[in-house]
């Protein structure tokens, strides 16, 4: 029997999946629990994942009484001449377009191309290993629904006071007026938040009125909220709320995250002086974390540890997490050494900031954008910019060329008859 290496190697893409639905049958328990611990993946933040007991006769039974999901992975025990035929009556209760993934039992080049050609996404043997499965199933989905071409940037800080929020404002004037790319940069802190002072705008209204303005859909209303602090830098007018009430929920900021995603193809969300469990709503979902720290002991102690907790919110994965280290000269007999940081906190420092009061926190003081005096916009570029893949082409919204699960098993059955 010949053999098939079944999936790509290659990790799948680091992008925040498309939201969809996902619907999993098997009779072994060891699949559907690795299905399940696939939605600890901060890829799969908008990707519901649905397990059941089962094989293809129970898809069938499922479909029939339910709206067809995005994608379908079914496992079985025996793949014989009567299984097309039941993948056929399972795609007559699934919507054109809907993908399906196989997983059998025999590791077999002839069956795999049966089944891809038979409109199948793909075809794995079990067991089914969990990155291998959570790439099928990222390539499935981007195959058919594509990628939201945006990218959520989260910054927050270690300890407060390391220059989180200018560093969020440093970034988001450089992806604007350096890069030349659109860009929206939001505060979670509510009336914690210093934004209005640094780029020069009056609150105009309060996180509440935001995603109350997402919820319905207001586009109008929330259009008046942004200020324009350049052409391609718009800011979230918030920061009117009160300091010591409560603000909004993680469901909300959920919504108001998706609008202005589907807007923006770069968001950048100030997380310092932001609630915890809005904090981990969006680190849950950023496709780039950026820690700052300076590089002293105290400061770099408390971002050892959010690395180590935001990794267990994202699956025990580092990947999009990256350490800055701010303010490096400040105080340079208190200062830990780039060795001794990267070894204390068992990660690589992306980039070092020099202290320069002049060029940031006195601009910011005057309102004036960081990118208009030469020191900072210097700095921005050859230390922010790069920890960004700023105007590279994404995997973007790419759809599907074929009909996926029927539009293959359809023409095929109708090539038989």
């Amino acid at each position: 029997m010949t053999e098939v290496d079944t999936h790509n190697t290659q990790q799948g893409p680091s992008v925040l999946l498309p939201a969809s639905r996902v619907v999993v049958f098997s009779y072994d328990q060891e699949t559907l629990q690795t299905a399940q611990n696939i939605q600890a993946d901060w890829r799969f933040a908008r990707v519901g994942i649905e397990t059941h007991e089962g094989d293809v006769e129970a898809a069938i039974s499922y479909f029939s009484q339910n709206s067809s999901s995005d994608l379908v992975i079914i496992q079985t025990d025996t793949i014989d001449g009567g299984f097309g035929d039941r993948l056929g009556g399972l795609a007559e209760h699934c919507d054109e377009g809907t993908s399906a993934v196989v997983i059998g039992p025999d590791n077999d080049v002839n069956l795999y191309r049966q089944l891809i050609d038979m409109g199948v996404s793909d075809y794995l043997v079990r067991p089914v290993a969990q990155d291998v499965l959570a790439e099928v199933i990222s390539k499935s989905l981007i195959e058919k629904l594509g990628v939201m071409g945006s990218e959520l940037i989260a910054v927050l800080g270690g300890k407060g006071g390391v220059g989180a929020s200018i560093v969020s404002e440093a970034l988001a004037c450089g992806v604007a007026d350096i890069a030349g790319q659109k860009i929206l940069l939001l505060d979670t802190a509510g009336g914690w938040s210093s934004l209005a002072v640094g780029l020069g705008f009056e609150p105009s209204t309060t996180l509440a009125e935001a995603a109350k303005a997402a919820e319905a859909g207001d586009e109008d209303s929330l259009s008046r909220m942004l200020h324009s602090a350049s052409e391609h830098l718009s800011v979230l007018a918030t920061g009117g709320d009160v300091m010591l009430d409560h603000t909004i929920d993680p469901a909300q900021l959920e919504t108001l995250i998706d609008r202005v995603m589907a807007r923006y193809p770069y968001v950048i969300a100030d997380l310092s002086q932001s609630p915890e469990v809005l904090q981990k709503t969006v680190i849950s979902r950023a496709s780039k974390i950026l820690i700052v720290s300076t590089p002293t002991l105290p400061a770099l102690r408390l971002s050892r540890s959010l690395v180590h907790e935001i990794k267990d919110l994202r699956g025990d994965s580092e990947a999009g997490i990256d350490l800055l280290i701010n303010m490096q000269g400040m105080a340079a007999k208190n200062e830990l050494k780039k060795a001794d940081i990267e070894a204390a906190m068992e990660m690589k420092v992306s980039g070092f900031l020099p202290f320069n009061a002049p060029a940031f926190l006195g601009n910011e003081s005057e309102s004036k954008k960081l990118t208009e005096d030469k020191e900072a916009r210097a700095m921005i570029e050859t230390v922010l910019l790069p920890l960004l893949d700023v105007g590279a082409d994404s995997a973007a919204s790419k759809s599907a060329d074929d009909g996926g699960l029927l539009g293959g098993l359809m023409s095929k059955l109708s090539a038989k008859g």
